[in-house]
C-alpha cells in the first residue's frame, strides 16, 4: 500500500512539472523602450524573438488613443481594419499564440496609425517540446543611443519583456518533482 502510494506521488508530481513546462513565455509588445505606440519598430522589435506556440503578446498602450485589430496578410499589408479577425480596446491586451506554423498580423486601427508604422507581423514556430523558449533575448540589454522619433528607431528587448516567470516557474516544478521522485523511491 506504501509503494503504492509512493507510486502515485510521484506520477501526479511529475505531470504537474510536466504540465508546467508547457506554459511558454510573455512578451510585451515593444518593450523594455517601447510599448505598442508611434515610436517602436515592430519588425526589429519582431525579428530579435523566436515566438513559439504557447507564447503570449502583451500590448500595453493608453486605451482609446490606440487599439489592436488582428488582420489578414492583405489587411496588414494595405492597413486596411475594415474586417479584423479580432479587436482588442483595453490598453492591456494579452493574445495567446497556441498554434505553430502560421504568422499572426497586428494593427492600430486608429486612422493613420498603421501607415506611420504601428503593425506587428509575427511567425509563431511550433512548440519546443518542454524546455524554456531558447528564442527568449537576453538577460543583458544592449545599450543604444538615444531613439530618434518615428517608427525606424529600434530597442532589442530585455528580459523584462522576454520570458515569463512561468519559465522559471516550471523549472523549479521540474526539479521538485526529480527531489520527490528520489525521496519516493529512497
Amino acid at each position: 500500500m506504501a509503494s503504492t502510494s509512493k507510486a502515485l506521488l510521484f506520477v501526479t508530481v511529475a505531470v504537474a512539472a510536466l504540465l508546467g513546462t508547457a506554459h511558454g513565455a510573455s512578451y510585451t509588445v515593444g518593450a523594455p523602450a517601447g510599448s505598442w505606440d508611434l515610436r517602436t519598430n515592430y519588425a526589429n522589435w519582431a525579428s530579435s524573438i523566436n515566438f513559439r506556440a504557447g507564447d503570449q503578446l502583451v500590448f500595453k498602450y493608453t486605451s482609446g488613443a490606440h487599439d489592436v485589430l488582428e488582420v489578414s496578410k492583405a489587411d496588414y499589408d494595405s492597413c486596411s481594419g475594415s474586417s479584423p479577425l479580432a479587436t482588442f480596446q483595453t490598453g492591456d491586451d494579452t493574445v495567446s499564440l497556441p498554434a505553430g506554423g502560421v504568422t499572426r498580423y497586428f494593427i492600430c486601427g486608429v486612422p493613420g496609425h498603421c501607415a506611420a508604422g504601428m503593425k506587428l507581423a509575427v511567425k509563431v514556430e511550433a512548440a519546443a517540446s518542454t524546455s524554456p523558449n531558447t528564442g527568449a533575448p537576453s538577460p543583458m540589454p544592449v545599450a543604444k543611443a538615444p531613439r530618434a522619433a518615428g517608427p525606424s528607431a529600434a530597442i532589442p528587448p530585455s528580459s523584462t519583456s522576454g520570458a515569463s516567470a512561468g519559465s522559471v516557474g516550471s523549472l523549479a516544478g521540474l526539479a521538485f518533482a526529480a527531489l520527490v521522485a528520489g525521496l519516493a523511491f529512497y
